[in-house]
């Protein structure tokens, strides 16, 4: 079956999932989803029997009908590589009553990395395929993790160049030193005075710049995007969900068809709609739960129907989903309008124009599916450390955002499905935050965040892993602020003057 790509806000075009690679967001500004989604056509107890690698074939083949068998197997087999840290790429932990996906084994120690590490190779051969003569420039904006494992994805790709912008204090010292260390020759990153929205916003401004793309294809460059907008970003962190159940299955932790619910500590909504998607294809899922932390923006949109987007914006210590725009929303939203463009689209100016806008009673009816949770700071502390003590296993500061929620809801209700929770991150990449849940004020005294590191190390005998020793020394090579208002004329400016090679 092929499959074609559609805008979510109107755009009647059909692109191949190539072309929707290639471009990252429609020429209209809406995300490109399938026009139908396929079905798993293997059964689970084949899959079960499959590595990840293989699993991955299984359900992208699905999703990128354009790409032949033998581009799309090149594809997997160099981005899951010796570069994660675990033969299994995505190792499955029972701790507590509860199955953690451990999404961090890769070289930047996050989810992000699931899908970072093969949208390069993914971007390439689209090219290759559509015959892009092109250098593409890949714009992203980061709260932290998507920042280094894209950094990590496409330094020194022939043909392309990519520029991050992350909010200057909105990220952990860890990430920071990750990205500004990037050695890459056709890397550029660049903090913003700003939140990540702002960068956000910038970055969806500058790829709605007809003006600014068609001067830039006239001098051989055209844009692309990184960011979980990206439908080749979203397709393969559906794999992950797919591979873990059919491993569980195969273990004989799950009957045949039994479902799951799973728990996605969530900022920009990628991740847990991969689940919603694997799920499409024919996974065997009940509910998806939606973990926030104090920027409770989607928590308060499953709850009243309305997403409103202004309120304070509070910066944690879980980073990573201090977001109050959740961009990949808008894929559920165009879903739960009927695939309605031009309900979407008037949703989506609403957002723009007034901050806000409220699904009507029907749309709120097909969110079944979906609960929602979050955890304060106090929460988020307080769970790493009742884990910790209870089981020895160490969760970074956003996992602990799901364990709280999935906890809360189990307690809430009578249901013997188990919990998936995606662990999203190592918890060496937080470890200040780490350390205080589980040291209190006598993680004060550790001056830096190696120190900080070197303690959290010895006190859970988790092994540092050697991507993090690498960066400790390394030196520093990005160093450039600008304001929120000035994104557009670094990114021309760079470009133009060939600093990113």
């Amino acid at each position: 079956m092929e499959i074609k790509y559609i805008s979510t806000r109107g755009d009647k075009e059909t692109v191949t999932a190539s072309q929707a690679i290639l471009r990252g967001i429609a020429p209209d500004g809406g995300l490109y989803v399938p026009d139908k989604f396929p079905k798993l056509d293997r059964s689970l107890e084949e899959l079960g029997k499959l590595n990840y690698r293989e699993v991955a074939y299984e359900v992208m083949r699905l999703f990128f009908t354009d790409f032949t068998e033998e581009e799309l197997k090149s594809c997997i087999a160099s981005a899951y590589d010796e570069k994660f840290d675990t033969e299994e790429i995505v190792p499955l932990k029972e701790v507590d009553g509860l199955t953690y996906l451990e999404l961090f084994h890769g070289p930047t120690l996050a989810f992000k990395d699931m899908a970072l590490s093969i949208l390069p190779y993914l971007m390439v051969t689209s090219a290759k395929k559509n015959g892009l003569k092109e250098k593409i420039i890949i714009l992203t904006a980061t709260s932290g993790d998507t920042g280094k494992a894209a950094l990590a994805g496409f330094a020194d790709v022939e043909g392309t160049g990519i520029i991050v912008f992350y909010p200057k204090d909105g990220v952990s010292p860890f990430q920071k030193q990750q990205m500004v260390t990037e050695k890459g020759k056709n890397t550029s990153i660049v903090a913003i005075e700003g939140n990540f929205d702002d960068a956000q916003n910038g970055v969806k401004a500058i790829f709605s710049d007809n003006e600014l793309a068609a001067e830039l294809k006239e001098k051989g460059y055209v844009f692309s995007s990184a960011n979980s907008i990206n439908i080749g970003r979203l397709v393969p962190q559906i794999v992950y969900y797919v591979y873990s159940y059919v491993k569980m299955y195969a273990a004989g932790k799950l009957a045949k068809g039994e479902a799951v619910d799973v728990c996605v500590p969530t900022g920009n909504f990628g991740n847990i709609l991969a689940a919603s998607y694997a799920k499409e294809i024919g996974l065997p899922i009940r509910k998806f739960i939606c973990a926030s932390n104090t920027n409770k923006v989607l928590y308060d949109f499953f709850n009243t129907g309305t997403y409103d987007r202004q309120r304070e914006f509070t910066l944690t210590i879980s980073p990573s989903m201090d977001i109050l725009i959740s961009s990949n929303l808008e894929r559920l939203i165009y879903k739960l309008s009927g695939n309605n463009a031009a309900k979407n689209a008037e949703f989506m100016k609403e957002l723009i124009n007034a901050g806000k806008y409220s699904i009507d009673e029907n749309m709120r009816a097909a969110l079944g599916d979906f609960e929602a949770g979050f955890a304060t700071e106090e929460d988020t502390l307080s769970t790493i450390k009742y884990v910790f003590e209870k089981t020895g296993y160490v969760i970074d500061t956003h996992t602990a955002v799901a364990v709280f929620v999935a906890n809360e809801y189990r307690n809430k209700n009578i249901s013997e499905n188990k919990i998936l929770v995606a662990s999203t991150a190592s918890p060496f990449k937080f470890a200040g935050s780490v350390l205080k849940a589980l040291e209190g004020e006598k993680a004060e005294a550790f001056a830096s965040e190696w120190d900080k590191i070197a303690e959290l190390e010895k006190l859970s005998d988790n092994k540092l892993p050697k991507v993090a020793l690498e960066i400790k020394n390394a030196e520093v090579r990005h160093k450039e602020v600008c304001g929120k208002n000035e994104m557009k004329q670094v990114v021309k400016d760079k470009i133009l003057k060939g600093s990113i090679a």
